[in-house]
């Protein structure tokens, strides 16, 4: 499916993630959303995405995660494409923690 496709799909989720003002916000609409598993598969490829951006190699990755060595390519594919969505979302996962670690605050 092309991504004009998915959009489609996703467009009232996108929508209203765009627009939740807060983390407690968005925790309870995914959690209503997702089920427990699919919570989890979605929090490690994001770790996995993490960490292959610090160059973890796909063994270590395996381990930590559990996550095949096919996600984990799949996952790369992705990271390293011109879609950029594992990258911003890293990006700005690290403006926050950086903000938090250095006790700055928006």
């Amino acid at each position: 499916m092309k991504n004009n496709e998915l959009k489609t799909y996703f467009d009232d989720i996108t929508n209203v993630l765009a627009k939740l003002n807060s983390k407690t916000d968005v925790f309870n609409f995914l959690r209503d959303l997702l089920s427990e598993k699919e919570i989890i598969e979605f929090s490690n490829r994001f770790k996995v995405a993490r960490m292959l951006e610090d160059k973890v190699s796909y063994k270590d990755i395996e381990k930590q995660t559990w996550v095949s060595s096919t996600t984990i390519a799949r996952i790369s594919k992705f990271l390293n494409g011109d879609n950029k969505g594992y990258k911003n979302a890293i990006s700005i996962l690290k403006s926050v923690s950086d903000k938090h670690h250095t006790g700055h605050h928006s």
